[in-house]
C-alpha cells in the first residue's frame, strides 16, 4: 500500500496543478467569429504553404495557436476591453481546427494518380473517382479543382469534415467523464494550454502576476531559440538555393557513425529546447521509463543482429532505413504485443473495481472525500454548471457516426468487410480508446495498436486497391479527453465548442479549398517551388503503393513482418515488467513510459526530455518548492508562443519572396 499511496500522491499533485474555476461561461461571440475568419484566411494558407515547403507543419501547430490568441488579446487590451478566459480558449480551439487543411489531401491525391510509380504498378488506374479523377482528366482540365471531375472528391471531403466534427462529442466525451470525473486522473499536459490561456487573460491584472511573468520568460526563450531553429532556415531558404541550418532539422543522425559498435541500432538526437520543458511537465517516472525504452535497443539490437533476428540491416543504413528494417524483422510484432500488454493492464485497473475485488476499506480510501455517490452515479450525473450533456447522447453520437461510415464504405466498395468493422466499433474501439484515455490521464501520452486496419483489409480476402480509400472507421478517442479537460480548466461551457464548430467549419472548408487551388495554380505540386513535397512525396507514394499492392497480387509486407512468437514476447515483457514493479514497490508509470520509448524507436526525443525531468525534479523543484509544478506548464506555453511568433515572421518572409519573385525577374 505504501507504493500505491506514493503513486496516488504524485497523480494527485498533478491533478491540483490547476483547478477549474467556480464560474463557467460561454466563450463564443462576435469577436470569436472575427477570429474564425482570420484563422481561415490568414493562418491556414500559411500552414499549408509551410507544409509543402519545409514539412512538419504540425510541429508548429500549438505555436500557431498561441500566436493567434496573443494577437487578439493584445488588440482587445488596446481597445480597453480584455478578452475573457473563455473567449481566449475558443480562439485557441479554432486555431487548432484551422491548422490542418482538409483539402490539402486533394493536392496529394492529384499527385498520386499522376505518379509514374503508381501508374506502373497499376494502382493509379484503380483509385476511385470520389478520391481523385484519373490522370488524363486532371491533365486535360489543368491545375484547378473547379471542374466537374473534382465535384465528387470535394463533396466527399466536405462531408467527412462535418461528420468528424460531430463525432468529437461522442465516445471521447464519455471517456472524459469516466477518466476525469470518476477516476480523477491528473491529465498532466492539460494545464499547459489552460495555464497559458489563464496567463494571457490575467496579464493586465495583479491577481496572479507570476503567470504572466512565467509566460513572458517562456516566450522570450521560444523567440530566441526560434530565431536560430526556424527563422534562419526559413529566410535563407527563400533567398538561397539551400537553407542554412545552424541546428539540424529534424535531428542529427549518428546511426552510420556508430554502426561498427552498435549494429542495427538507430541512434539520432533532436536538439530542441522545448523538449527540456516538456520533460519537466510530463510525470518524472514516465520520462524515465521512456528513456529506458529508448536506450534498451542499444544493448538488445546488436545481440538480435548477431543471432540473425535483425537480419535485414546492413552497414551504411541511416536511422530511417534502420528503423524500417528493424520493424520488419522484430519490432513491429514485439511493439504490438507490448502495447496489448499495456491495454490489458489498463483494463484490469477498471475491471477490478467493477468486479468488487477491491476491499471496502481500499474503496473508501480511493473514493473522493468530498462526495459520496458511487462511480456510476458520478458518471451519469451531469454537471449543470459546466454545461454537461448526457453520456447516453454521446454514446448515440458514436453509434450514429460508426454506422454511417460503415454503411457508406459498404455502399462505395463492393465486397467491403463490414462485419469486421462492426466488431471493432462494438469492442476494439472502446477498449483501445479507454486505454489511450487512461494513459493520457496518467502520463500525458497516447497509445494505439498499429496496422489493425491494414491487417483487416489483407485478411478479408478483398482484391483491388479501392478498399484502401474506404472511409472505414477505426478511430482512437483517447486523445480527445485532454481537450475536454482543458475546456473544463478554463471554465468554458461545452456549448461554446458546438457553436464554434457550426461557424468555423464552413469557413475552414471554403478557405481550404480556395488556398489549395491557389497553391496548385502558383506551381505544380510537387515541384521545385515546394521543396519538401518534391523530396518526400515520391518516397511516400512508393510506400503507399507497396501497401496497396498487398491486396492485388503477390505477398504482403505485413505478413512478412508479422510473427506471433515475437508478439507473445512483447505481451510477456509488458505484463512481467508490470508485475515486477508491483512486487518491488516501484512506480508502475515506468511501464507506460517504456511503451512510449520503444514505440519511438530512437533516443531522438528522450535525451533532452530526460535532462528536463532531472533538472525539474532535483534542482528547480527544490529551489522553487511546490510552486514549480505550477510555473513550468506556463513556461512551456509561453515557449510555444515565442516559437510561433518567430515561425510566422519567417514564413511571411518566404511567402512574400515567392510572390514577388516573378515581378523581379
Amino acid at each position: 500500500m505504501a507504493r500505491k499511496s506514493a503513486e496516488d500522491k504524485q497523480l494527485e499533485e498533478y491533478r491540483k496543478l490547476m483547478e477549474p474555476p467556480e464560474v463557467f461561461a460561454d466563450g463564443f461571440n462576435w469577436r470569436t467569429i472575427i477570429g474564425a475568419i482570420f484563422l481561415g484566411f490568414i493562418m491556414m494558407p500559411g500552414s499549408m504553404y509551410l507544409a509543402l515547403v519545409v514539412g512538419g507543419a504540425g510541429s508548429i501547430g500549438t505555436a500557431a495557436q498561441w500566436v493567434t490568441i496573443i494577437l487578439f488579446a493584445e488588440i482587445a487590451r488596446r481597445s480597453l476591453k480584455d478578452l475573457k478566459m473563455q473567449e481566449v480558449y475558443i480562439l485557441y480551439y479554432m486555431a487548432g481546427l484551422a491548422i490542418s487543411s482538409p483539402f490539402s489531401g486533394l493536392l496529394w491525391n492529384q499527385f498520386l494518380v499522376q505518379s509514374q510509380y503508381a501508374q506502373a504498378m497499376g494502382v493509379a488506374q484503380d483509385i476511385p473517382g470520389w478520391v481523385a479523377p484519373q490522370a488524363e482528366e486532371i491533365r486535360a482540365a489543368g491545375r484547378t479543382f473547379f471542374t466537374r471531375a473534382w465535384i465528387a472528391p470535394i463533396a466527399f471531403t466536405s462531408m467527412a469534415v462535418i461528420i468528424s466534427q460531430i463525432d468529437n462529442f461522442g465516445l471521447g466525451y464519455v471517456l472524459y467523464r469516466l477518466t476525469s470525473d470518476v477516476e480523477e486522473l491528473p491529465f498532466p499536459m492539460a494545464p499547459v494550454g489552460a495555464s497559458g490561456i489563464t496567463a494571457l487573460t490575467e496579464g493586465g491584472s495583479q491577481k496572479e502576476p507570476w503567470r504572466w511573468r512565467c509566460f513572458s520568460i517562456g516566450g522570450m526563450l521560444g523567440m530566441l531559440y526560434g530565431i536560430v531553429y526556424i527563422a534562419i532556415p526559413s529566410v535563407t531558404g527563400a533567398v538561397l538555393p539551400k537553407p542554412l541550418m545552424l541546428i539540424p532539422i529534424p535531428f542529427v543522425d549518428f546511426t552510420q557513425s556508430l554502426s561498427e559498435w552498435l549494429k542495427a541500432t538507430p541512434i539520432n538526437l533532436t536538439i530542441d529546447l522545448g523538449l527540456i520543458l516538456s520533460g519537466m511537465v510530463i510525470p518524472f517516472w514516465v520520462v524515465v521509463g521512456g528513456a529506458i525504452g529508448a536506450v534498451l535497443p542499444m544493448f538488445v539490437n546488436p545481440i538480435l543482429h548477431k543471432h540473425g533476428i535483425l537480419s535485414n540491416w546492413q552497414p551504411g543504413m541511416d536511422v530511417l532505413d534502420t528503423i524500417y528494417v528493424n520493424n520488419i524483422d522484430f519490432y513491429l510484432s514485439f511493439g504490438i504485443g507490448l502495447t496489448v500488454a499495456i491495454t490489458l493492464i489498463s483494463l484490469g485497473q477498471i475491471i477490478k473495481p467493477m468486479l468488487g475485488i477491491f476491499s471496502s476499506k481500499e474503496a473508501r480510501d480511493r473514493a473522493p472525500k468530498s462526495s459520496g455517490p458511487s462511480a456510476w452515479q458520478r458518471l451519469v450525473t451531469n454537471n449543470v454548471k459546466r454545461g454537461d450533456f448526457s453520456i447516453f447522447v454521446a454514446i448515440g453520437i458514436y453509434v450514429f457516426t460508426s454506422a454511417f461510415w460503415i454503411t457508406l464504405s459498404a455502399l462505395l466498395i463492393d465486397g467491403f468487410p463490414w462485419k469486421f468493422f462492426v466488431v471493432y466499433a462494438v469492442f476494439y474501439t472502446p477498449v483501445i480508446s479507454y486505454a489511450c484515455a487512461k494513459l493520457e490521464g496518467m502520463a500525458g501520452q497516447a497509445v494505439a495498436i498499429p496496422f489493425i486496419r491494414e491487417a483487416t483489409f489483407i485478411l478479408s480476402g478483398y482484391r483491388g486497391v479501392q478498399i484502401w480509400f474506404a472511409p472505414a472507421p477505426l478511430p482512437n478517442y483517447g486523445p480527445a479527453t485532454v481537450g475536454f479537460r482543458v475546456l473544463e480548466l478554463t471554465g468554458t461551457k461545452i456549448i461554446s465548442k458546438v457553436k464554434t464548430q457550426l461557424v468555423t467549419i464552413p469557413i475552414i472548408i471554403v478557405a481550404s479549398l480556395l488556398f489549395s487551388e491557389l497553391l496548385w495554380r502558383m506551381a505544380e505540386v510537387p515541384s521545385e517551388a515546394y521543396p519538401y513535397a518534391q523530396k518526400m512525396w515520391d518516397l511516400q507514394a512508393k510506400m503507399a503503393c507497396l501497401t496497396y499492392s498487398s491486396t492485388m497480387e503477390g505477398g504482403s509486407l505485413f505478413f512478412e513482418a508479422w510473427n506471433w512468437g515475437k508478439f507473445g514476447i512483447g505481451v510477456g515483457v509488458g505484463v512481467i515488467g508490470y508485475v515486477i514493479l508491483l512486487i518491488f514497490g516501484l512506480p508502475t508509470l515506468i511501464i507506460y513510459g517504456l511503451v512510449r520509448g520503444l514505440g519511438q524507436g530512437t533516443p531522438a526525443l528522450f535525451a533532452f526530455e530526460l535532462i528536463g525531468a532531472l533538472l525539474g525534479r532535483f534542482y528547480f523543484k527544490r529551489k522553487f518548492g511546490s510552486m514549480w509544478m505550477k510555473y513550468v506548464p506556463v513556461l512551456l506555453a509561453g515557449y510555444a508562443c515565442g516559437m510561433g511568433l518567430v515561425a510566422m515572421v519567417g514564413m511571411a518572409f518566404a511567402i512574400l519572396n515567392k510572390m514577388m519573385a516573378p515581378l523581379m525577374y
